[in-house]
């Protein structure tokens, strides 16, 4: 049976690892990286150094906390797909470098993101930000913080809404129908290109809804549960929570409450070349 002690004792390892990874590996190849550290893992998608550092790290560190649990890392799934069979169990979830290209590109935003899961659904989140040293929790059930705060989702009040939406990989037509039939509604942000900051600015009431369609576990798992448990809503298009171990699914939607998810779904439904 898990604890209030045990617990206490997971979070402060996991900042600890978090810290000591950004410490370590993360920081100082920031706005270092020579051209040969970074990779073109695929079409408008990089790999860095730090990056498989970070996650060799991570692994290390996530071994210690909890032996035997299996892990999903985005480094080893890419290397070897069969890894991705580990989400349908008990198993940590990885992304070392979230926002790889920003990072990159000596920019932020950037981050660490891990969950926890179980039977395809996330229980437990972190999402950490190096440069802010800011760190996100949810435990499903049991509520979102922010540096040990509890969080409590807002809109950001305005009209029309402000809407972070990634066109970047949606097909020709999902791009069209979005321009002509979703944007007009909304007032339109720049994406961050980092799930780590698009999902705090979602509870922060700095964006009301963001649109995502490529949804891999290592980016969404954690800040799909931490924006739920604030009181906002991500889940797919018709509604159906998102599952980790649906690697393949695509489409999903963010927002600040359930009220600006149900109007935007609602729209996105009606489109008849929305896949």
């Amino acid at each position: 049976m898990t604890t209030p002690a045990d617990i206490d004792a997971l979070h402060k390892g996991m900042a600890d690892l978090l810290r000591d990874v950004s410490e370590q590996v993360i920081l100082p190849h920031y706005q270092s990286l020579s051209a040969d550290q970074i990779e073109q893992k695929a079409t408008d998608d990089v790999v860095t150094i730090a990056d498989k550092q970070a996650e060799e790290m991570l692994s290390e560190g996530l071994a210690r906390l909890v032996p035997g649990l299996p892990i999903v890392g985005e480094e080893a799934a890419h290397a070897d797909p069969s890894v991705l069979d580990r989400l349908s169990s008990s198993c940590w979830i990885v992304d070392p470098i979230d926002g790889t290209n920003n990072y990159a590109s000596g920019k932020a935003p950037f981050g660490i993101i891990i969950a926890m899961a179980d039977a395809g659904e996330a229980h437990t989140g972190w999402i950490y930000d190096p440069l802010a040293d800011r760190l996100c929790i949810a435990h499903r059930g049991k509520g979102a913080f922010i540096d040990g705060e509890k969080v409590t989702a807002r809109a950001t009040g305005t009209t029309p809404p402000i809407a972070a939406i990634s066109l970047i990989f949606m097909d020709d037509a999902q791009r069209e129908a979005t321009k002509t039939h979703i944007a007009p509604h909304y007032t339109l942000t720049d994406i961050p290109r980092c799930a780590a900051e698009q999902y705090p600015r979602l509870a922060l009431g700095q964006n009301d809804v963001s649109i995502f369609e490529r949804t891999l576990a290592w980016d969404h798992a954690a800040g799909i549960l931490w924006l739920n448990e604030a009181g906002g809503k991500a889940a797919r298009l018709d509604g159906s929570a998102y599952r980790v171990d649906e690697h393949s699914r695509t489409g999903l939607i963010g927002a600040a409450t359930p009220e600006l998810f149900d109007e935007l779904a609602q729209r996105l439904n009606a489109l008849d070349n929305w896949a």
